[in-house]
């Protein structure tokens, strides 16, 4: 299905540019309109051809005088500079151009349009001057019945066009001014719509990567070359140099089209662009220069014109082969490479068969067209590319999210054999356990046969059977802590140290151990289960309660930190040696000073429940002066 949809785009998009720029040369074409026409320096008008819908374009008939020709014979549009075709003539300098206006009707105000004059100009009607300036040249005057001379003097020292280039239009004010507007907003929507696209990718620029970059380029450089229109409209005084920006604007075009098209293709540093990357930009500067040193080197203008259509044919061409390469890796980018490979090339070949045979009337000129189409295209594959970019975020975070569900599963799953294997584990030992203690007890009492030897034997057996045992009580308070399932709630700080003052003060009192419980200045909350918070402060209490000598003292406090909560637990017991204090939180480790009776899981308990609720644990000690735990928690809002 692909290689048939790939079939039929070419002949497709050849179609469709083919019947687009036919009714373009025909229904909006200066040079196809119907007459009058001048001949030999007269133009014969009625008011029949005043009162039509489409002005009246005086090409034909003007009578040309400059420095080498006097009243020449020619049309507007026929040569391009005053150099005409003579490379050894410079191509700028003084020209007047003349026309005799017969009109045949009644007296009526009309306008005569001169659009884009890039050179200095002075018209005037029956040797009054009406107009002067550099841009587009407007007059208005009172035309009645008989001849009336319309002269239009330039003077040209810039450029590669030079005298009057671009045919005017004879109507009435509203006839002009209704195409006008329409021209003026078409070009306004062109020039606009491009620095939309370019401000919306200027957010992607960063993150979108390349292609991102030079389709904010390519949409900025059309926008300034389609602004050369409101320089004319409005006669800026940059006119007359404005061709230089024109073609800084489109070299950069062209640049941006080879790169996108690179881009698309899958190249991104390969040997082809760095080629490309110097060749193009080289070839712009000398285009560049020749248009600067075109008043002095006459023939400049020619080989600028030549360079020209090399620069297009080389941007064409790598167009091409990056598309050629983009199909053959199957790329999907590359039915709009495609799309715009033909309407690049459709852009050249209609320069090529219509110069000076086309001129807009209401809209652009050909290759203006050919630009926007250009930005369209590139701007759908840019939606069609985040578009894909989104659907591919959007089914991995899917199955992402199937991912995690998954595994959490498989971890619930594992924690709950874990559960039932340490339950049975725990519960399977017991008996041979306390079964070995009872049958050591008994070799002990009976005394038979039990020498020194024996001695050692049964102590090493009974010291490893009280090892199991701790073990296993470990175990046991492991599996208590995983039975421990219910929800977390909000606990009040000052409740928490109130039942502990309530819950210990009896058994340090038989202890003759003063437990001291400070309230913090305010009331705050965490969120927990309330029987791990009863398992956490028993053992840290019983641990300090084992540590600390009579008369001595356990204080319990709090004091709110910002977001925090922080409890401490210090005592004025034996202390813990520094080399141990890195150690303590480890499973199943056990300090020099609880050998005998430490499981090693009461401060591993603590550390793991302190975790579980999002909180932290540290610890100060010093031999003989005590220790003192410090655990700060989340406060809840």
């Amino acid at each position: 299905m692909k290689r048939q949809k790939v079939r039929w785009q070419i002949p497709i998009v050849l179609t469709v540019l083919t019947v687009f720029f036919t009714l373009l040369f025909y229904m909006d074409n200066k040079y196809q309109t119907p007459p009058p026409y001048g001949k030999s320096g007269v133009i014969t008008v009625n008011e029949r051809d005043l009162e039509r819908n489409d002005p009246i374009f005086l090409i034909d008939g003007w009578l040309l005088t400059d420095e080498r020709v006097t009243d020449k014979p020619t049309y507007i549009g026929e040569f391009s500079n005053l150099q005409r075709r003579d490379l050894s003539v410079s191509p700028h300098g003084k020209a007047q151009y003349q026309l005799t206006l017969r009109y045949d009707g009644i007296s009526r105000i009309v306008a005569i349009q001169f659009p884009q004059l890039s050179t200095a100009y002075a018209i005037s009607m029956d040797g009054l001057q009406l107009a002067t300036g550099t841009g587009n040249g407007r007059i208005t005057f009172l035309l009645t019945s008989g001849d009336h001379v319309l002269k239009v003097e330039t003077m040209s020292k810039a450029g590669y066009y030079s005298g009057m280039y671009f045919p005017s239009a004879l109507s009435a004010e509203g006839t002009l001014h209704r195409i006008d507007s329409i021209q003026s907003f078409a070009y306004a929507v062109a020039f606009l719509m491009p620095l939309v696209l370019a401000a919306f990718t200027l957010f992607l620029w960063r993150s979108g990567g390349s292609m991102s970059r030079f389709f904010g380029l390519l949409c900025c450089c059309y926008a300034l070359y389609m602004f050369r229109y409101f320089v004319f409209l409005f006669a800026m005084p940059a006119a007359q140099y404005w061709f230089l920006v024109q073609d800084i604007a489109l070299y950069g075009l062209c640049f941006c089209v080879v790169r996108l098209t690179g881009l698309a293709s899958g190249d991104v540093s390969g040997k082809e662009w760095r080629w490309v990357r110097m060749v193009l930009p080289a070839l712009s500067v000398v285009l560049l220069l020749l248009c600067v040193l075109i008043p002095v080197l006459p023939w400049a203008v020619y080989l600028h014109g030549r360079l020209t259509d090399l620069y297009y044919m080389v941007t064409f061409v790598c167009a091409v082969l990056y598309t050629v390469r983009g199909r053959s890796a199957k790329r999907w980018e590359s039915r709009y490479t495609l799309a715009g490979c033909l309407v690049f090339g459709a852009g050249l070949a209609v320069n090529l068969l219509f110069a000076n045979r086309f001129e807009p009337i209401r809209f652009f000129w050909q290759f203006e067209w050919c630009g926007l189409m250009l930005v369209l295209l590139f701007g759908a594959m840019m939606v069609s590319r985040d578009r894909r970019i989104l659907q591919e975020n959007y089914a991995l975070t899917n199955h992402l999210e199937e991912q995690v569900q998954k595994r959490t599963e498989e971890v619930n799953q594992l924690l709950e054999e874990r559960k039932a294997f340490f339950s049975d584990m725990a519960h399977d030992l017991k008996a041979p356990v306390f079964a070995t203690q009872s049958y050591i007890h008994a070799i002990r009492r009976s005394g038979v046969g039990v020498d020194a030897q024996l001695q050692g034997y049964l102590d090493q057996a009974e010291a490893k059977q009280q090892e199991m045992a701790r073990r296993l009580q470990g175990l046991s308070a492991i599996n208590e802590l995983d039975k421990i399932e219910g929800e977390r709630v909000r606990i009040s700080i000052r409740e928490i140290l109130s039942e502990i003052y309530a819950t210990y003060r009896g058994e340090t009192e038989v202890r003759s151990v003063y437990l001291i419980v400070e309230q913090s200045n305010q009331d705050a909350f965490l969120s927990a289960q309330p029987e791990k918070l009863d398992i956490l402060f028993e053992n840290l209490i019983y641990n300090a309660l084992k540590a600390t000598p009579p008369n001595g003292s356990i204080t319990v406090s709090a004091r709110i930190e910002g977001s925090k909560i922080c409890v401490t637990v210090e005592d004025t017991g034996c202390g813990i040696p520094e080399e141990e204090l890195p150690l303590i939180f480890r499973r199943f480790y056990v300090g020099t000073a609880n050998r005998e009776t430490g499981t090693g899981l009461g401060l591993y308990i603590v550390h793991s429940i302190v975790t579980e609720f999002g909180g932290t644990i540290a610890v100060q000690s010093a031999v003989g002066k005590g220790t003192k735990f410090i655990m700060e928690f989340p406060r809840e809002t």
